[in-house]
């Protein structure tokens, strides 16, 4: 589990859409299952990855 500020940082930046690739990773696995179901894991890393490859482009 991430601490409390790394937490916190990581959904400013999800905000700001300053995500990288691993920070999303990191995001996505630490929300876990228990709280969010598969479906729906796969559908937010689709879109934020979605917006990173298009910020790099």
């Amino acid at each position: 589990m991430p601490s409390h500020d790394r937490a916190i940082q990581l959904i400013e930046k999800l905000v700001r859409n300053a995500l990288s690739e691993e920070e999303l990773n990191e995001l996505l696995a630490n929300i876990g299952q228990q709280e969010m179901t598969a479906e729906y894991s796969v559908i937010l890393e689709k879109y934020f990855y979605g917006l990173l490859t298009k910020d790099q482009e």
